[in-house]
């Protein structure tokens, strides 16, 4: 019954645009029986299992458990991404993690935390000048997306944990938290190490083929490369699994890359839309104890 009223959220979308009463209401009874792990901003530090899953989704204040994601993201992007950054203390921190909730996944075999994104909702901004990818991206012509915004960034998933399942429970999690809370757009960053051997070239290729913003939305990087690495002209191509993920859930690309010679990497802006949630993405999001 749940996965059928799921599915009939995208037959909506006219009420979604405008973000009713009506339907936040309807919206919102699914979760009834869930309320006291899904409702943001109420937060929990141990989530409960349901229905045996082996991974949970949930945001922290815990200060303990963002010290491990802050410990994780400096292993990750200095191990893989090959970045070089000031980390006192091995922990990737800065500025904008005290204004960002922040969302981890657990595994609840091990108890370790496995995923994890931090979010910047738009209603935050007074403190923080502005969204991080503001500092790479000339974001003025998204200065008057309606509605609710919030960003993402410094996604990461432990490397034993890319199969899928992480990042399926981490963006169920996502899709709720927009619905909740009226987010009409997420925002924010995906990233292609340039140590780890991805053809830039045939992935750059692939996006401007089919997953471009339309022109009024392009942004323009502070910083890019002359030429991309790799070869345009190759037919097969391996994306990373995040950026795969964000285009699969109908995330666009708002123009060319802008690259971060700290990170190592270079960073494509994405921008999702609530209504482009493709249907039979909005079922698993709207059972996250089913998506693993």
């Amino acid at each position: 019954m749940l996965a059928q009223a799921a599915g009939k959220i995208k037959a909506l979308s006219p009420q979604l645009r405008a973000f009713s009463p009506q339907l936040k209401e309807a919206i919102a009874k699914p979760f009834a029986a869930t309320a006291d792990i899904l409702r943001f901003p109420r937060e929990r530090t141990e989530p409960a299992l349901e229905g045996g899953s082996r991974f949970s989704a949930y945001f922290t204040r815990s200060r303990r458990e963002i010290i491990k994601v802050q410990r994780m993201r400096y292993r990750i992007f200095s191990q893989e991404y090959g970045a070089s950054f000031s980390a006192p203390f091995g922990l990737d921190r800065d500025r904008f993690d005290k204004h960002c909730l922040h969302l981890v996944v657990r595994d609840n075999r091990s108890g370790e935390i496995v995923g994890y994104t931090r979010v910047l909702p738009c209603d935050r901004l007074f403190r923080t000048g502005g969204f991080y990818s503001g500092g790479e991206f000339d974001l003025s012509r998204l200065q008057h997306l309606p509605g609710r915004v919030a960003e993402i960034g410094r996604t990461c998933i432990h490397p034993e944990h890319r199969s899928g399942a992480v990042i399926t429970v981490l963006w169920a999690r996502l899709a709720q938290y927009m619905l909740e809370n009226d987010i009409r757009y997420l925002l924010g960053c995906a990233s292609i190490a340039l140590g780890e051997g991805y053809n830039v070239a045939a992935i750059d290729r692939r996006i401007r083929e089919r997953h471009l913003s339309e022109t009024t939305l392009r942004v323009t990087p502070h910083l890019t490369l002359s030429q991309l690495p790799g070869d345009v002209n190759e037919p097969s191509i391996k994306m990373p699994p995040l950026l795969k993920a964000y285009l699969r859930m109908g995330a666009s690309v708002c123009g060319e890359p802008c690259w971060d010679p700290d990170f190592n990497c270079l960073d494509y802006f994405i921008l999702m839309a609530v209504e482009d949630l493709p249907a039979r993405y909005v079922q698993h999001f709207m059972q996250p104890a089913q998506a693993v």
